[in-house]
């Protein structure tokens, strides 16, 4: 049956991640409770409050339609195993950043369509997640049935996890099963991935997606395949630091690239042009050498770079050495050289991270390095390699690139992801129950 089919396919894919060291360690064995876990006692006639991430791209003018399905697809085998073991499931989830106010192009009636094709069911959207409407909505469900509500952060209490709104998510929708699938919000501490939790009294379990993405990564954090490597670009030091740091302790080798590079490489005294650099950082990236030089880490920066004489697809455009770079010019991605010393710095490698682009990619002209890269790692999972990449910018570029599906693992949350190759516990994750 389909439960069984689902159990089976995210379960190889969980175990398939996670290294014998790492399983007494992920939510695919003993870490966090699963909804794998649920019996159909546990669900059938129950409400059950599921809160997705079906936070997707929209439509900016005309009728607002879902652009890229992918959220929404991610979200559909938790939901099918829910429905097929008789559970009355109230998905939620947050679309954009309203900032406390409704914003109607940020409503979720258009995600429920798209949600509704994929399941081959009516998913109703419910026009406010707690109050009367809610209530009704769920009166009026039988086993097996689907409802979305409204965005939850149209209300402010969702984003400062007010308690009065995380009792009034409970209390709304009468919910006696707590289930997290969202990864990409799970490093937040909400009202719907946190607060809630403690309002309802059955269990709190992870959902297959967010099962998936924590033994993914797991599997790089706590017993990679080695030797291990981390793809680090990006266009700042500072919202890296810590996960620099991290990955320090933990990898063999350190590849360094995006607009980042640059503080780096004001730190050994080169100049820069007009490339981005921090300053209050330079200090920070002589000290991540050093760290790395004393771990016996291998860090690399590129050795050349594609420069420019403006900000655009249209200016004209070399490439130089990193220590040649002209007044006025500025480094928009690193060059064909570092492409190639990339690629054989990765060539033995069995677990590769990579967060970040490597240059300015949404303009053809500073693209190659970042697609050089992608098309690398699908060259080394083919081989055998774990290859994961995380955070919005690079899983953008892969995708654009058309890459996607010859990686190991593309995931869902961009700062989850990050803090947790920092081993922060994620508060969503926190809040489920032990195994």
């Amino acid at each position: 049956d389909i439960r069984t089919m689902l159990r089976l396919r995210f379960g190889r894919l969980a175990m398939a991640a996670a290294p014998r060291g790492a399983a007494r360690r992920t939510m695919a064995t003993s870490y966090k409770k699963t909804v794998k876990q649920l019996t159909e006692a546990d669900v059938k006639g129950k409400v059950v409050f599921l809160r997705a991430d079906l936070n997707t791209p929209m439509t900016k003018e005309g009728e607002v339609k879902v652009t890229d399905d992918t959220r929404v697809v991610s979200s559909v085998p938790t939901i099918e195993l829910l429905s097929s073991m008789g559970a009355k499931t109230v998905v939620t989830s947050h679309l954009g950043r309203p900032k406390g106010q409704v914003n109607e192009r940020m409503r979720l009636a258009p995600v429920a369509e798209c949600l509704s094709s994929h399941l081959d069911k009516d998913v109703k959207a419910v026009p406010d997640c707690i109050g009367e409407s809610v209530e009704s909505a769920v009166s009026d469900m039988v086993d097996g049935d689907v409802i979305l509500l409204e965005n939850l952060r149209f209300h402010k209490g969702e984003t400062k996890c007010d308690e009065d709104f995380s009792e009034a998510l409970a209390k709304s929708t009468g919910a006696e099963v707590y289930v997290n699938d969202a990864f990409g919000t799970a490093h937040r501490a909400h009202s719907s991935t946190y607060g809630v939790v403690s309002h309802i009294e059955g269990p709190a379990v992870a959902g297959l997606l967010l099962e998936k993405e924590i033994a993914f990564l797991s599997a790089a954090v706590d017993s990679p395949k080695r030797p291990f490597a981390a793809v680090v670009g990006g266009a700042k030091v500072s919202s890296k630091i810590p996960v620099l740091e991290s990955l320090i302790e933990k990898c063999d080798k350190l590849l360094v690239s995006g607009g980042m590079k640059f503080t780096f490489f004001r730190s050994r005294g080169y100049s820069i042009g007009n490339s981005i650099v921090e300053e209050d950082c330079i200090e920070t990236a002589k000290a991540l050498e050093a760290k790395a030089k004393e771990k016996g880490v291998e860090l690399l920066l590129p050795i050349d770079v594609v420069i420019a004489d403006a900000f655009s697809n249209d200016a004209n455009t070399k490439v130089v050495s990193v220590e040649e770079i002209p007044e006025n010019w500025m480094g928009l991605d690193h060059g064909p050289a570092t492409s190639k010393l990339y690629r054989e710095a990765l060539a033995d490698c069995k677990t590769i991270v990579w967060n970040g682009p490597m240059g300015a990619f949404e303009m053809d002209k500073f693209a190659n390095g970042t697609y050089d890269l992608a098309e690398c790692l699908g060259e080394l999972t083919e081989s055998g390699a774990l290859t994961i990449v995380g955070g919005g910018d690079s899983v953008a570029a892969v995708k654009k690139c058309g890459l996607g599906d010859k990686l190991t693992h593309i995931s869902t949350g961009g700062g989850a992801s990050l803090e947790m190759l920092e081993g922060k516990e994620l508060p969503g994750v926190a809040a489920l129950n032990d195994a």
